[in-house]
């Protein structure tokens, strides 16, 4: 790994280019408050953060990104439309490979434009493609949104349609909740009983726990009436499977998953953006016919990003992470809003990596 010198020298070059492109330079405090982050991803972000405290600001952690505090201050006093950028450290936990860095330099480039979103994600996946050229990295892109608009669109309850909605990154948790939608997996016999009791308090004993008692009916009739629904069928199911398998060349994975909208109406408007998406990238000189597309791409490691996604990675190198990524946020906006919201996209870029890889050619 380059020595720590030559990599800010490098972030410090990146922030420049992108600076050329009129960004604006947004600096951050190393230590962010905790109780942001916990109410955006819950407790799991604990295992992916270091996490202090302090008598005075209570809980607090090291900055595990820069996109949450950029959102924060442009939702607070940002005027429009505006790009901004930055270089520092951000911090993450490791507890299952060693060899992954826990401290490393990111460089970002975010864009917050409200008149033509689609021509920001392009210019966004752009300008990084450019940052880093000359080392034949492989593009990979998605978008969050079709798989959205697809779960959107299921013909079952708005409880189950909320809870897939909220799984999408976690595709295990996903995959179960569907299954168990579906009637594939059986009801655990401990909750037919509880479901089939005329009193499921009856043996209770004592109120010790956190929820109360009428919390936890709460959560007993709210699994009674998910019971009593009819199951997400087949045929969705399968329209599910299709979207998730589509793994192409942009224009071929456009036009397979214009197919399913046949079948699924429900993913067409997200599909059209897709189409302009592509459009928007070919007038900014991307090679679309080459660009791979991946519908489930950024499931596991972007979960605040909503729409479009990429991410830029060296075929040679597969023991490294992405050199690049990015993708668009529009929710993050309208949680950290405060009842205002703004379409926004933006990336990263590691320097580090760069340097690692220029002295490996």
């Amino acid at each position: 790994m380059p020595d720590k010198a030559r990599i800010r020298a490098e972030a410090a070059r990146l922030r420049a280019a992108f600076e050329a492109e009129g960004a604006q330079v947004f600096e951050t405090t190393i230590l962010q408050p905790a109780e942001v982050l916990l109410d955006l991803y819950g407790e799991e972000i604990r295992a992916r953060a270091y996490v202090t405290s302090d008598a005075l600001r209570g809980e607090q952690m090291l900055r595990p990104d820069f996109t949450v505090p950029v959102v924060q201050a442009h939702m607070a006093y940002g005027a429009e439309p505006a790009r901004y950028t930055y270089a520092g450290e951000v911090f993450r936990r490791q507890e299952d490979d060693p060899d992954r860095a826990n401290e490393y330099v990111q460089v970002g480039y975010e864009v917050f434009d409200r008149h033509n979103p689609i021509d920001s994600d392009a210019e966004v996946f752009s300008v990084i493609k450019s940052a880093l050229s000359g080392l034949g990295l492989r593009a990979a892109t998605g978008d969050i949104g079709i798989l959205m608009a697809a779960v959107d669109g299921l013909q079952t309850t708005q409880a189950r349609k909320s809870a897939l909605r909220r799984h999408i990154w976690h595709p295990r948790r996903f995959r179960a909740l569907l299954d168990r939608y579906a009637g594939r997996t059986a009801v655990p016999a401990t909750r037919q009983a509880l479901l089939a009791a005329a009193d499921p308090f009856a043996k209770a004993g004592p109120d010790i726990g956190l929820r109360s008692r009428a919390e936890i009916a709460a959560r007993i009739a709210a699994l009674k009436s998910d019971a009593e629904a009819t199951p997400i069928s087949k045929r969705e199911v399968g329209l599910l499977d299709a979207i998730l398998e589509v793994r192409e060349t942009l224009p071929n994975a456009l036009e397979r998953l214009r197919d399913i909208a046949v079948d699924m109406p429900a993913i067409g408007p997200a599909v059209d953006r897709l189409a302009r998406r592509m459009a928007a990238l070919e007038r900014r000189g991307v090679d679309v016919a080459a660009l791979d597309f991946e519908a489930s791409y950024g499931r596991t490691s972007m979960e605040y990003y909503d729409g479009f996604v990429f991410g830029f990675y060296a075929e040679n190198r597969p023991d490294l992470p992405a050199v690049a990524t990015g993708g668009r946020y529009d929710a993050l906006t309208r949680v950290l809003g405060q009842g205002a919201e703004i379409p926004a996209v933006g990336g990263v870029v590691r320097p580090g990596l760069l340097l690692e890889l220029e002295a490996g050619q």
